[in-house]
């Protein structure tokens, strides 16, 4: 399996300026491959609209745990927002999940990727999913 591996070069307090606070709900995380394996996901809905926040890597690791919680809250979805704007690391299996949750979207409805950094965007143009996705 071909990982991607994003590096951010940005001090803490450089990012903390560019992504908007986070004002969503429950944090839940993913442990369970140790500490450097860890995904904090916040989800809010809206009426008909979600957004999900993921925070950290989407890797190997932690990507079953973003496909069954994105699973369990996309009925009655129209409008789905993933905000990527703290995550640090993307793998082939959490690019998987995030087709597959296009996939959904396009048969209920729409989706997006927000505040991306440049290094998982230029992954998702190196897969040419940016072909495929809204990203902003």
């Amino acid at each position: 399996m071909i990982q991607y591996l994003c590096m951010r070069p940005e001090t803490a307090a450089a990012q903390k300026s560019r992504v908007p606070e986070k004002p969503y709900g429950q944090i839940r995380e993913n442990k369970t491959a140790g500490e450097d394996a860890t995904m904090e996901i916040e989800k809010k809905k809206e009426g008909a609209k979600l957004t999900v926040s993921v925070e950290g890597r989407l890797d190997t690791m932690t990507a079953p745990t973003l496909e069954k919680e994105l699973k369990g809250a996309l009925d009655g979805i129209t409008e789905l927002i993933l905000d990527f704007g703290w995550l640090e690391y993307i793998s082939s299996a959490g690019l998987r999940v995030v087709l597959s949750a296009q996939k959904i979207m396009n048969k209920q409805g729409s989706m997006k990727i927000v505040h991306a950094s440049s290094e998982v965007k230029d992954v998702f143009d190196i897969t040419g999913f940016s072909d495929i996705m809204t990203i902003e």
